[in-house]
């Protein structure tokens, strides 16, 4: 083994050496403060979803989801559990956005509704055909 090929091995072993430490760490390091942060971040986005969905059918299935999610990430930081924390708070905001944009879709779809409801009637009151213009 020539002087390169040593040098190598010596670098790639303390790597691992450093790969193996930082694991280590990480698994006894507890849950950091952004974690922590992030957790809190997506218990406001689910009392906001809630505010937003009420007691509306659209987006409830999602609410519903982005509540299990959030108190898997509170199980996951009471079990020091950092990236399992994350990755269930990501998806409690994930689903709590989705769930407040359903419920907004749904009101807007039944504002339209009743907007073409509306002139609709106002058709028929001027005697009009659906799609007909009025005369000038």
């Amino acid at each position: 083994m020539n002087a390169l090929e040593a040098a190598a091995r010596s670098i790639l072993s303390r790597l691992l050496v450093l790969g193996i430490a930082v694991a280590a760490l990480t698994a006894c390091g507890g849950v950091t403060e952004l974690t922590e942060e992030r957790v809190a971040s997506s218990g406001s986005a689910v009392r906001q979803a809630e505010q937003t969905v009420g007691n509306s059918e659209s987006g409830a299935l999602e609410l519903q989801r982005a509540k299990d999610h959030l108190q898997q990430a509170h199980r996951a930081v009471e079990d020091n559990e950092d990236q399992e924390a994350q990755r269930q708070a990501h998806q409690a905001t994930l689903m709590a956005e989705l769930a407040v944009s359903k419920s907004q879709s749904a009101e807007a779809r039944r504002a339209a509704d009743e907007l073409l409801a509306s002139i609709e009637t106002l058709r028929r009151e001027a005697g009009l055909e659906s799609g007909d213009r009025p005369p000038r």
